[in-house]
């Protein structure tokens, strides 16, 4: 692409009139005729690798405005926000992506809502993806990608593809990091989503202020002039989305048990799915679902919200609901042992996912709920004892075990998990406190394995170790009597 296009200005010089073969905000990744962003991060200042970008052939540089850049042959674009003129440039040059997008924002039931989201389109006929930390799900395939919210190079590259395949409709997760750093900015997204912000990234955002308002940042910037807001009515910030979307001239749709529009009035458990009565739009519905938890009948009323938000016909999304199946890793039934305990695994990494999980499952659990808990190193120290406590809170027995340590000791994070449950037992190998708990429980009991849920690695220091929490239960219960 020309750069006077990729850029929409006069192509007045010749410099302007240069083809632009790629762009990269990795100095590492620049190739000859690319455009180079140097973006200032937390830990790095992009700016130190220009003269590398240079010599490896960059035509263009995207830098902030006031930044000091030694004199080139390549061409300095210098604006107020480099990071959201990188996604519009992303964009541009990749060319269009799906035309439907609609986005979900909140500490919990982001995959679960975005997951849902395409589910709906497609059981409604229309050919649908979603993006988010299990990576580019479609109906045909899932294509991993490493992020919860791509960066906008990778990100544009892809959706484009999708587009030319077809894809029409996408739902996007929209994490506090990507909103923070303009990572959707590029995108005509229609609809967005909130679920509910607890505590969580504290290691990223220094103050909890800070992190909300990251996540305002879907309705007072990405969701589009006329778009939708949807909105859980019971979280402690919706009225801070209210009125920021209110600000905006979107519209708003209220879901949950406060909900205006989609209004949850009635749950009840069975084995492991649920029934549920909705008021929506005025009219009640009662329906089964196939997933368990009312936190999850939530995000399908969310996700419903977003369709609806979207276009979509509102009598043809309900039909598509009862179809619906679990999210992968997301209070996913995964086996049941040869004592008839039924074991399930959850992506719940955060206090308030781990008591909303736990306090799910009570009405599915007939005997004991057996919990395993582990924090991941590296991270939020804070959240530590207390995800030891909620567990020993809201479960009868608890196994303190290993997540991703990275790089701190894991007898430390263990021990600091611990201090909530001293009670608890603790079993570093990650496979033996699952068999641990699988072996103890008994008839009627549940077992709730916490933390990873659909990852497929455990990360050791600086080695990534192949291990999947629903397949190491599922090879247990196979080799002890159980099934799958």
């Amino acid at each position: 692409m020309r750069l006077s296009d990729l850029l929409n200005i006069d192509a007045g010089t010749e410099m302007l009139r240069r083809e632009i073969t790629g762009l990269t905000a990795d100095s590492r990744a620049v190739r000859e005729g690319y455009l180079f962003a140097a973006l200032s991060g937390t830990q790095v200042d992009g700016r130190r690798f220009i003269p590398s970008a240079l010599e490896k052939g960059a035509k263009a540089i995207l830098v902030e405005k006031g930044s000091v850049v030694e004199p080139s042959s390549a061409y300095i674009h210098a604006v107020d926000n480099p990071r959201k003129e990188l996604a519009i440039l992303s964009r541009r040059f990749f060319g269009e992506p799906p035309e439907t997008i609609v986005g979900v924002t909140g500490t919990n039931g982001k995959t679960s809502v975005a997951h849902f989201v395409q589910a709906i389109w497609s059981e409604m006929g229309i050919r649908a993806a979603s993006l988010g930390t299990l990576g580019i799900v479609t109906a045909e395939d899932v294509e991993d990608l490493g992020y919860t919210t791509p960066e906008p190079v990778l990100m544009h590259e892809k959706l484009a593809k999708l587009a030319s395949k077809g894809i029409s409709h996408l739902a996007i997760e929209a994490s506090s990091h990507g909103l923070d750093q303009f990572r959707l900015d590029g995108l005509p997204m229609r609809a967005g989503a909130f679920t509910n912000l607890t505590h969580d990234h504290l290691d990223y955002h220094a103050t909890e202020e800070e992190y909300l308002e990251a996540k305002l940042g879907l309705v007072k910037r990405v969701v589009m002039n006329n778009g939708t807001a949807v909105l859980n009515a019971d979280a402690q910030h919706f009225y801070a989305f209210k009125e920021a979307a209110n600000d905006r001239g979107l519209d708003i749709l209220s879901y949950g048990r406060n909900g205006g529009d989609l209004k949850l009035l009635d749950v009840s458990s069975h084995g492991s799915g649920q029934q549920i009565t909705v008021d929506i739009f005025g009219s009640r519905y009662s329906f089964d679902l196939r997933v368990a938890g009312e936190f999850q009948a939530m995000n399908i009323l969310c996700a419903l919200g977003l369709v609806i938000g979207a276009g979509g016909d509102h009598v043809a999304a309900i039909t598509a609901l009862p179809k619906i199946a679990s999210v992968p890793g997301r209070m996913e039934h995964v086996a049941r042992t040869s004592q008839d305990a039924d074991v399930y695994v959850d992506y719940a990494h955060t206090p308030d996912a781990l008591k909303t999980v736990l306090e799910a499952l009570r009405p599915h659990t007939e005997g004991k709920i057996h919990v395993l808990v582990g924090c991941g190193g590296d991270r939020d120290r804070a959240k530590r004892p207390i995800m030891g406590k909620i567990a020993a809170d809201l479960a009868d027995e608890v196994y303190v075990t290993d997540d991703n340590p990275r790089s701190e000791d894991p007898a430390l994070i263990r021990k600091a998990v611990l201090q909530g449950c001293p009670q608890a037992h603790e079993i570093g190998d990650r496979e033996k406190a699952i068999f641990a708990a699988m072996q103890n429980a008994l008839a009627n009991d549940v077992i709730l394995i916490a933390g990873k849920g659909h990852e497929s690695g455990q990360t050791i220091g600086d080695q990534v170790i192949p291990f999947n929490d629903k397949d190491v239960a599922q090879k247990l219960a196979r080799e002890n009597g159980g099934e799958i």
